[in-house]
C-alpha cells in the first residue's frame, strides 16, 4: 500500500548549453493532466520562437499515468531521458519541459539524449524534493450532540477540516493521513459520525 510519494515542493529551473543550442529545463510540482496543458500552453507562449518543447511527465502516487514527448526531435531522443529523470528519483505528480534554442550546429542522438539529460536533471535537483502523504478525503455527518466527540478526535489527529456546516445535523470535510485512515474513522464511527469517502489527494 502506498501511503507517501516523493515530489518537487517548487519549479525549478536550469540552463544548459552545448555547440551553440541552449536548453532551458523546467520541473514542476503537477496534480493533473488540466495542470500540466497550462503548464505546457504557458511555456510554449513564453518560449514561442524556440525550436523545440520537449516534456515528459508522471501522475499519480502510484506513478500509473505519464508521458514522454520528443516534439520533433529524433525517436527517444528528449522525452525518454526527461521520463529517466524523473523515474530515477521516484518521483510522482511532476511536469519536467526542456525547451530548447538550436544553435546551428547538429548535435547527433547521443548528444541530445546527454543535453535533454542533463538540463532535466538540474531543474528537478533547484525544485527542492520532499516526501508528501497521501491522503483520503472524507464528508463528516453527525448529530449537534456528537459534535465534542466528533472535534475531539479531529484535534487529536491534526485533520485539516472545511466547509462546515454546525446546525442540528452537522457536516464538515477532512483530509486524513491514509496510514491513519482506519484508525481515525473507527474513532469516529464510534462517535456516531457517518463517513463519506471522496476520494485522495
Amino acid at each position: 500500500m502506498i501511503n507517501r510519494y516523493k515530489t518537487i515542493a517548487k519549479e525549478g529551473t536550469s540552463l544548459f548549453k552545448d555547440r551553440g543550442s541552449k536548453f532551458l529545463g523546467f520541473a514542476y510540482p503537477v496534480d493533473s493532466e488540466h495542470s500540466i496543458k497550462e503548464r505546457l500552453d504557458q511555456l510554449r507562449k513564453s518560449y514561442h520562437d524556440a525550436r523545440h518543447h520537449c516534456y515528459a511527465y508522471v501522475l499519480e502516487p502510484d506513478g500509473r499515468l505519464f508521458r514522454a514527448n520528443d516534439d520533433g526531435e529524433p525517436v527517444n531522443s528528449a522525452g525518454k531521458p526527461i521520463l529517466a529523470q524523473i523515474e530515477g528519483r521516484s518521483l510522482k505528480n511532476v511536469l519536467v519541459v526542456v525547451v530548447r534554442y538550436f544553435g546551428g550546429t547538429l548535435l547527433g542522438v547521443g548528444g541530445l539524449i546527454q543535453a535533454y539529460r542533463k538540463a532535466a536533471s538540474e531543474a528537478i535537483e533547484k525544485g527542492e524534493i520532499i516526501t508528501k502523504h497521501i491522503h483520503i478525503k472524507c464528508r463528516l455527518w453527525f448529530e449537534y450532540h456528537s459534535m465534542d466527540a466528533v472535534m475531539r478526535i479531529i484535534r487529536e489527529h491534526r485533520l485539516k477540516q472545511w466547509d462546515q456546516q454546525f446546525e442540528l445535523s452537522c457536516s464538515l470535510m477532512v483530509r486524513i493521513r491514509k496510514e491513519d485512515a482506519d484508525s481515525v474513522i473507527r474513532k469516529l464511527k464510534l462517535a456516531d459520525c457517518r463517513i463519506e469517502i471522496l476520494g485522495t489527494g
